[in-house]
């Protein structure tokens, strides 16, 4: 299967970017290098483009499409480890950098992947092909562990009896598939449920999450760019549920915060001033028209701050 994704918020992202012809910038979520091709396609031969993708099959497709392109450079690494990449390539410092969050629609329409809870295949679910699967969880971890994660992870308030019946379910032989487990969540949920659409959903989002510790990469990746950034260097990420929006809100918020001595002090005493100027006042939403052409970037949400 060829490694298709549809790049969400395109136009605005580049956008908000501002492209420098001559810049040098970094897409931390190449996936099938539409966002990539758009920045490169605006530079000129001075400038660079460093792609990372942590998924093997990723680097593999971008390594082939920008083959031709000699500012280009594609790396199998995560975003979190950018600094790294940075090194390796003696760049110091971006005048942009884009995240683009989740999971590609290839991972999500490649059935052997693991992620689709409507499509039968291994549990897997691991984006770089490497490490624990969901299997692994699901019939390793105790059902408070479970719990926890379907809880925090997928915000799913039938967090305790999906646990329970997951952890009965693999008394009678491993959950080992992704449609097996699909079914067991459907079992857990009252039926009322089941009619708001799938009753899967939460819980496939939550043991992906945490099979490739997303949010954990996220956080150390946020804290990652804004040092590479350059002054007046922007940070563009895309977010596609509220866990990763509200952590991309509050670091980019942190960054923009000057004092914070109460608010009855004659003077500041605590020093703190902003690093940051947070461009997007509230996060930028597809068009319905992208919506209608694209109905999986329904949820996307972009946030972009510049350094100051």
């Amino acid at each position: 299967m060829e490694f298709t994704h549809k790049t969400v918020l395109l136009k605005e992202t580049l956008d908000f970017l501002n492209i420098n012809k001559d810049g040098v910038y970094l897409d931390g979520t190449a996936g099938a290098g539409g966002c990539s091709e758009a920045i490169v396609s605006k530079l000129s031969e001075k400038g660079k483009l460093i792609c990372l993708d942590r998924d093997p099959d990723a680097v593999d497709f971008c390594n082939e499409r920008f083959k031709n392109y000699s500012q280009v450079k594609v790396e199998n690494a995560n975003f979190s480890c950018m600094k790294n990449i940075a090194n390796k390539f003696k760049i110091t410092e971006f005048d942009g950098i884009v995240l683009d969050l989740g999971v590609s629609s290839y991972q999500l329409d490649c059935a052997e992947r693991g992620f689709s809870y409507n499509k039968d295949a291994p549990l897997d679910m691991r984006m770089s092909k490497s490490g624990k699967t969901a299997a692994d969880l699901i019939n390793s971890l105790d059902k408070e562990s479970l719990a926890h994660i379907i809880k925090s992870y997928g915000e799913e308030k039938y967090f305790e009896r999906i646990s329970r019946v997951i952890v009965n379910e693999r008394v009678k032989g491993p959950i080992l598939t992704t449609l097996h487990l699909a079914e067991v969540i459907k079992k857990a949920v009252p039926a009322a449920e089941r009619r708001e659409g799938n009753p899967a959903r939460k819980t496939f989002q939550a043991l992906r999450i945490c099979v490739n510790s997303e949010l954990d990469n996220l956080s150390e990746g946020l804290i990652q760019a804004f040092s590479l950034l350059k002054h007046k260097g922007r940070l563009a990420v895309i977010t596609f549920h509220s866990l990763e929006d509200r952590i991309v809100k509050e670091a980019m918020r942190e960054w923009s915060q000057g004092c914070i001595c109460p608010p009855d002090f004659p003077v500041c005493t605590c020093g703190k001033e902003p690093k940051a100027k947070i461009i997007t006042k509230s996060s930028v939403k597809p068009s319905e028209s992208e919506i209608q052409d694209n109905p999986r970037s329904r949820s996307a949400r972009l946030r972009v701050c510049e350094k100051i």
